[in-house]
């Protein structure tokens, strides 16, 4: 009985549609209700659709970089593994032996770097390894005096003379320094990712390639990546389940009135949010995320993820989209002198109260590498970039209506503590992605506390 009982057998997709209306996913990620942002989905589909993932990840990279896989060369520094199903190794890689999250990341690292001969290098994802790189630079000496001592393992007094020569030259190409011998950074793209991806790739991690095995939403894995060698960010969206629909994004925000297509009928060039549907549920529920079709493998579309729409900004109606504002902070960023951007989060004014009776605007929280004070003329270059991307921006800004975007630049670790907050959530999402808006006080809050310029 119930509601979706006339769905069994064979059903046509208008009738599919019809019984299964669209429902919307939490447009805060970092609500802390306890209340699931998705319908949650089956375990056998999300073990599925993750055992796939990875299957076809390994396979790729293995033709790629065929001695990243061999025994002894791949090392994982983070608790969690980039590889979206775990699976009992034939190999012994240096991130195994214990169950996931049994070691400390610091006891990662000092695995990782006992070791000079990695070819491949792991994380769950970019900014947790920009977490890894950053602790390094900062407990450097600590950690080389613990490879020295054989704290733990064996002492190695040259391999801690190396560490420490390769931290004196700076984070550009550290990586390298420390493995010589290493080809391939392995992270899961989850959203968010991007900024801290071309931070890595400009320093600590220059002349490395980047894998993604998948792109993860907060419904699971629905993207594959089949093609290592090519640029970072195409994914296969596969058939099968759970069901993926795509809903044509519409100028002007009209897409309540479009209906869903399938991965077969999508058009190149074109943009569409994801809709998935979970099995156990009988849930269609729109991810928020859009992607932009860029060609097609054996009838699948391959696609590049753009934004999440949940991730815009409006406080007057505006709606700055988060690859709008992201592409204008890497405009205004590329005007400061000598700066790398590593993160950053905006928060409408009216979460921190911060109007004091002024027109409304965001406060942007950024972390920088190479620039530890912010100049009335840097904090001002963004808000022009934002006029330049956004016409309505422009017009809201000449009209006084919004008020201009305040630029704070956040301490080390900042975002570290941020991530942490975040993970201690009780609805913290499957995959760790990473906001680019606040919609929580407390933690806008807790990087105000971090603020140094």
């Amino acid at each position: 009985q119930g509601p979706h009982s006339s769905l069994r057998g064979s059903t046509d997709m208008t009738t599919f549609r019809n019984h299964l209306p669209l429902t919307k996913a939490s447009q805060a990620p970092e609500e802390e209700s306890g209340e699931q942002l998705l319908p949650a989905t089956s375990k056998q589909q999300h073990g599925e659709a993750s055992l796939q993932a990875t299957l076809l990840g390994l396979a790729a990279l293995n033709q790629a970089y065929p001695a990243a896989l061999a025994p002894g060369n791949t090392a994982c520094v983070t608790p969690a593994s980039p590889w979206p199903h775990p699976l009992p190794w034939p190999w012994q890689a240096l991130s195994q032996g214990s169950p996931p999250g049994a070691k400390d990341p610091r006891a990662l690292l000092l695995e990782a770097l006992r070791s000079p001969g990695l070819r491949a290098l792991e994380a769950r994802t970019a900014v947790e390894l920009l977490d890894v790189f950053s602790g390094l630079e900062a407990d450097g000496e600590e950690l080389a005096e613990a490879i020295a001592a054989g704290n733990p393992g064996a002492p190695l007094p040259t391999r801690a003379a190396e560490l420490r020569e390769a931290l004196e030259q700076g984070p550009r190409g550290l990586a390298l320094r420390l493995w010589p011998k290493l080809q391939v950074v392995v992270t899961l793209d989850a959203g968010g990712q991007g900024e801290a991806v071309a931070a890595l790739e400009a320093l600590w991690c220059q002349g490395l390639a980047f894998f993604s095995p998948a792109y993860a939403t907060s419904g699971g894995v629905v993207g594959l990546n089949l093609w290592p060698e090519q640029p970072a960010g195409l994914y296969l969206l596969p058939p099968g389940a759970p069901l993926i629909e795509l809903l044509p994004v519409q100028e002007g925000g009209q897409e309540e009135a479009a209906t869903t297509i399938l991965l077969a009928e999508a058009q190149k060039g074109q943009e569409y949010e994801l809709v998935l549907t979970d099995q156990a549920s009988l849930t269609r529920c729109r991810l928020g995320d859009v992607v932009r079709v860029v060609g097609a493998y054996n009838q699948c579309p391959v696609v590049r993820f753009i934004c999440r729409l949940g991730q815009s900004l409006s406080v007057r109606g505006e709606d700055i989209g988060e690859d709008m504002f992201s592409e204008a902070l890497g405009w205004a960023v590329g005007q400061w002198p000598g700066a790398k951007l590593l993160d950053h989060v905006c928060v409408e004014s009216s979460i921190l109260d911060s109007s004091g009776g002024s027109a409304p605007h965001y406060e942007v929280f950024v972390a920088l590498r190479g620039l530890r004070n912010l100049s009335e003329e840097n904090r001002d270059k963004l808000d022009r970039c934002l006029q330049e991307a956004s016409p309505c921006y422009k017009a809201l800004r000449f009209r006084g209506s919004v008020g201009p975007a305040r630029v704070h630049l956040v301490g080390p670790g900042a975002f570290r503590a941020l991530r942490e907050a975040l993970a201690a959530s009780p609805s913290a999402p499957f995959p760790p992605a990473m906001p680019r808006v606040l919609r929580h006080r407390h933690l806008a809050q807790l990087l105000q506390r971090r603020v140094v310029s």
